[in-house]
């Protein structure tokens, strides 16, 4: 086993994600024999880079599977996941969803490739700072957290993002295939909550007629 993949085992860090800051906390002496450590731990496959400046130590060493929600997270510290991934997570759509995709604070779009765990993209959206995480929930999967949208607010985002207009619930249960029990179990309380956070007139216009055909007015 690599001197290094040892070091993180030793240390409780077999099931985290590692970054190059923690590294350096981690190890003594130049940079240069950080470097070289790191290299032969990718090399013998122990040690998988996820992204530049981002590792994992290989499953055989881990006590859980990662889970790409979780990943995301590390990606982009802040980020929260949404639209068709939340909401296939949460049963709203039927179809599986292989992107993982979060809203990001900010204003830059962000996009990474990984080869076990596929692609995830961040989207910055136009809401208030202070209602960004307004119906997100913190998640525990196998010790690992993730944050990830109520299935309404991850529907809103996704109505956000897009930009579409109100055309109706039969559109949403037709269209976007959203299953139509959980749309009439929505809260009204929800809606009122989600009011305050985009600040868009489309997305707010489409909050308002969504709660007249629920006959929540």
């Amino acid at each position: 086993m690599n001197t290094l993949t040892q070091i993180i085992i030793d240390n409780d860090l077999a099931d985290r994600v590692i970054s190059v800051c923690q590294l350096k906390r981690l190890l003594d002496g130049t940079e240069q024999s950080r470097y070289n450590l790191v290299n032969r731990a990718l090399k013998k496959e122990e040690l998988v880079r996820l992204h530049r400046g981002l590792y994992v130590l290989n499953d055989r060493f881990r006590t859980v599977p990662f889970h790409p929600f979780h990943i995301a997270q590390a990606f982009a510290p802040g980020s929260y996941v949404s639209f068709e991934t939340a909401l296939a997570y949460h049963e709203w759509i039927p179809e599986s969803v292989f992107i993982t995709k979060s809203v990001i604070p900010g204003r830059k779009t962000k996009q990474f490739q990984n080869e076990k765990n596929g692609l995830f993209t961040f989207h910055p959206l136009p809401v208030h700072r202070i209602h960004f995480l307004e119906l997100v929930k913190r998640y525990q999967e196998k010790g690992q957290t993730m944050l990830i949208a109520e299935p309404l607010r991850a529907l809103l985002d996704l109505v956000c993002l897009r930009k579409l207009a109100w055309k109706g619930l039969d559109w949403l249960i037709d269209g976007l295939r959203i299953d139509q029990d959980c749309l009439l179990s929505v809260n009204p309380k929800m809606i009122t909550l989600l009011k305050q956070v985009y600040k868009n007139q489309r997305t707010q216009l489409f909050l308002n007629e969504m709660g007249k055909e629920l006959g929540h007015d």
